[in-house]
């Protein structure tokens, strides 16, 4: 019971704390004995008042000390945030000790009604009773919110942007996307923090954007012999500083706070798109009947697949066996999100006929591809080696996505309606939407009319395989 009420006493019916400084802090705090009225009459709540003044105390001195002692250096950061988030741990205690709840002060002046503020100015003057100490700054601190909160970093800001900010972005995606979305964000962050330094969020100047813009400048315009980087990959990590400052400024309630970071991009570099593979590179080389033997978890019939339905990859590689439907009158896949994936857009969702050796690929994989499910990246590198090194790209510039290009090529070439090309792509239609793009037969029709034969002995290879 003595522990229970420890640092209470009873005098003329209310509460109040009392408390012996203790003696390895006497040298920072000289009051000696602290007692205030906890202004309760209740035991209980006089318990919870009293843990409140203690813990405020206990980050007090802890504060004192440190300041004084050699925990740290007031130029250092990482000891500034320390001392803050006491200071304002600290105040937030006190203040409900007092029963008000820590408000900043502008806030008071705001919102506070006068009768409040009245009642925390004489708690103030009550506290200190008229003898000036050196708490008579906390007490004030504490109940008229002067204490700023504490800084907070820009990698600090970045882990509540994931973690809150933005946690609505990441619904619906896997952990796979998850895992690569932050990777995208963070990479700008880390960056700016490797060039600048981890600075508090308000520090952030337009000097420290510019010193930011300029080490990319150093990129993207090398001097002669070094590799020019990417102008995208430039704009995507200096707009990802600029997308975390209006975040986290907004997320505290100062929206209308200046971004350093504002109008600071480079112009697109004019770059060549993925290629397109001729129509005769794929029938003689990719479609040779041996040209993929070996690769391993099915990534051949992904291949294959993609060939005949302008499919992204991971779009192909994460079907489920729900998604392959080879017992209906046409054959077809589903492309659709999952309760744990996302896919790309809402025009992503279509339903895409089989035909030619997308439809032999996916006769041999009726349950879908487990091996890459969820691995975009283990089957682009699987993919990307495997045609290397057979020869399979007939330049440098020829990629797996090419397969896509190449598809949309051969739609347009035969003439094919632009809306349905959409549909089949999983693209955005700039024109109204009628109808629901057509009967699966329709849809087969028109993809037997750019559909590449399935060559002489193709099937054979599967069988040896």
């Amino acid at each position: 019971m003595e522990r229970t009420n420890r640092h209470l006493k009873l005098k003329q019916g209310y509460w109040h704390y009392q408390r012996r400084v203790p003696k390895r802090y006497g040298q920072y705090d000289p009051r000696g004995v602290i007692e205030c009225s906890l202004r309760t009459r209740s035991l209980e709540i006089a318990r919870m008042r009293r843990d409140a003044m203690e813990e405020s105390d206990d980050l007090y001195w802890a504060m004192l000390a440190g300041t004084a002692g050699d925990t740290g250096s007031p130029e250092n950061l990482a000891f500034q945030i320390d001392q803050a988030q006491r200071r304002y741990k600290a105040a937030q205690t006190r203040a409900l000790a007092r029963g008000f709840v820590y408000a900043p002060v502008e806030q008071l002046a705001s919102e506070a009604g006068l009768d409040e503020l009245v009642a925390r100015i004489r708690r103030v003057d009550a506290a200190d009773k008229g003898r000036p100490s050196p708490t008579e700054k906390v007490e004030a601190d504490a109940l008229l919110g002067t204490v700023p909160p504490p800084p907070v970093t820009v990698s600090a800001a970045f882990e509540i942007y994931c973690s809150d900010i933005a946690a609505s972005e990441l619904i619906g995606k896997s952990e796979t996307q998850i895992r690569a979305w932050k990777k995208t964000k963070r990479r700008g962050v880390q960056y700016f923090i490797d060039v600048v330094g981890d600075r508090n969020m308000r520090d952030i100047t337009r000097q420290d954007a510019l010193q930011y813009y300029n080490w990319w400048k150093d990129r993207v315009m090398p001097k002669p012999g070094r590799e020019a980087l990417s102008t995208k990959t430039a704009n995507r990590d200096v707009g990802n500083m600029r997308l975390l400052y209006s975040a986290w400024f907004k997320y505290i309630g100062e929206e209308d706070r200046p971004n350093p970071f504002r109008n600071l991009a480079f112009k697109d570099r004019q770059t060549t798109d993925v290629p397109p593979f001729e129509d005769a590179w794929v029938r003689s080389k990719i479609l040779a009947p041996r040209a993929l033997i070996g690769l391993i978890g099915g990534a051949d019939l992904i291949l294959y697949t993609l060939i005949e339905t302008g499919c992204r990859p991971g779009e192909i590689a994460n079907l489920l066996e729900e998604d392959i439907h080879l017992k209906a009158d046409v054959p077809y896949i589903s492309i659709r999100p999952k309760k744990d994936r996302e896919i790309k857009t809402v025009s992503s969702i279509r339903d895409i006929p089989l035909v030619g050796v997308a439809l032999e690929a996916m006769r041999r994989a009726p349950k879908g591809f487990p091996h890459y499910r969820d691995k975009p990246d283990l089957l682009s590198a699987n993919l990307m080696t495997a045609l290397k090194s057979r020869g399979l790209f007939p330049t440098s510039a020829h990629k797996v996505y090419s397969l896509r290009h190449s598809f949309e090529k051969r739609m347009q070439e035969a003439e094919l309606d632009y809306g349905f090309r959409c549909m089949i792509m999983g693209h955005a239609n700039s024109r109204p939407a009628y109808g629901d793009g057509g009967s699966m037969a329709y849809r087969r029709d028109q993809l037997l009319k750019i559909a590449h034969p399935v060559p002489e002995g193709w099937a054979e290879a599967f069988r040896e395989r």
